[in-house]
């Protein structure tokens, strides 16, 4: 697949199944639309088969897939299917995490740098090899191939100065009106310096659920008015926590003598999350309370969700590297391509 002008090719295939609930999806959208139920099969909430189906699911909302209907995006069989997976899933992440209304420790918690630190970030800066950088890279390529779109989806859902400060945030995520400095762009440059695949969803076959079910979690948060407060909650610790690991990553980079478009990438994120940490705080959950404050459990559940979803998946990259394994899950074509 080539890549397009503005930095990727949104049109993918179909992913391949991870079990009978992702294959009944990849199944129903491979055929014409019948109105007919879709069976749900009961899965792990976090596990490979519910996370890849509900991802497929959520993608129809996006840039589809070649050569399925369009139509399928409100079809009223399948968003009752999607309807049953995110319960599973969503009622899985409330159930991991405490709860509560205490936002301002959750905040400053997000604030502490613990040292010394034992991070994805930290290991790639002292000690990652090449090889682990670039299963990081293709990791993170299902988020950031769409990085600012599923947030997007809360703008409509807030109003006043939250709206603004928000929407100010997601312009400079969108290059500030500059098609080659969108975040997105800019991520298909670093896979390109780094001698992969810019293409849309390109790893995704590759990717294990942990990474993917961060993406998923976006999702839901904004496409669901009542979780627009836990999609702030998330938006906010994502700013606030990017800043310190970009500049790890960046100087892992620099270690690694990486081309600079993969640099780039990195230090783009260091100032400008710096700033958006600072109104998505003050200017956007702010005044979101104040119009109405009984959303502050909302955006607690938010960060406690993101804070969650990300060690698992800081878990299983450094569980698969310390055994001296590959965190993918297909290394054998991942292998292939990068060296074919």
């Amino acid at each position: 697949m080539t890549s397009s002008n503005d930095g990727y090719d949104p049109v993918v295939k179909l992913p391949s199944p991870r079990g009978p609930l992702s294959e009944a999806v990849v199944d129903t959208l491979s055929r014409d639309r019948t109105g007919r139920p879709i069976p749900f099969a009961a899965a792990d909430p976090f596990g490979e088969d519910l996370t890849i189906a509900l991802h497929t699911m959520y993608e129809l909302h996006y840039g589809g897939f070649d050569g399925v209907d369009p139509s399928w995006e409100w079809d009223p069989e399948l968003l009752r299917l999607r309807g049953q997976v995110e319960q599973a899933f969503l009622g899985a992440l409330r159930s991991r995490v405490d709860g509560g209304d205490d936002l301002e420790s959750e905040l400053d918690a997000l604030l502490v740098e613990h040292v010394p630190g034992s991070g994805v970030s930290h290991h790639l800066r002292d000690s990652g090899t090449w090889d682990e950088m670039r299963e990081y890279f293709a990791h993170r390529s299902v988020y950031h191939h769409k990085e600012a779109d599923p947030h997007a989806w809360v703008i409509p859902r807030l109003r006043g100065k939250a709206k603004a400060a928000l929407v100010a945030v997601e312009f400079d995520e969108f290059g500030g009106g500059k098609a080659d400095r969108m975040h997105s762009r800019l991520y298909a440059d670093l896979l390109e310096g780094a001698g992969m695949s810019p293409d849309y969803l390109a790893y995704l076959d590759d990717v294990p659920a942990p990474a993917i079910a961060i993406v998923n979690m976006m999702s839901l948060f904004g496409l669901h008015r009542s979780l627009r407060g836990a999609l702030v909650g998330h938006f906010a610790a994502a700013e606030i926590t990017t800043a310190p690991s970009a500049y790890r990553m960046a100087q892992a980079l620099g270690r690694l003598e990486a081309d600079p478009r993969c640099v780039e990438f990195f230090t783009e994120h260091i100032e400008a999350d710096a700033v958006h940490e600072q109104i998505m705080r003050r200017d956007v959950i702010g005044s979101l309370l104040e119009q109405d404050p009984s959303l502050r459990p909302d955006v607690v559940f938010g960060i406690q969700a993101t804070e969650f979803l990300e060690a698992r998946l800081a878990d299983h990259l450094l569980s698969s590297w310390r055994a001296g394994e590959s965190s993918l899950r297909t290394r054998l074509r991942w292998l292939v391509s990068q060296n074919g």
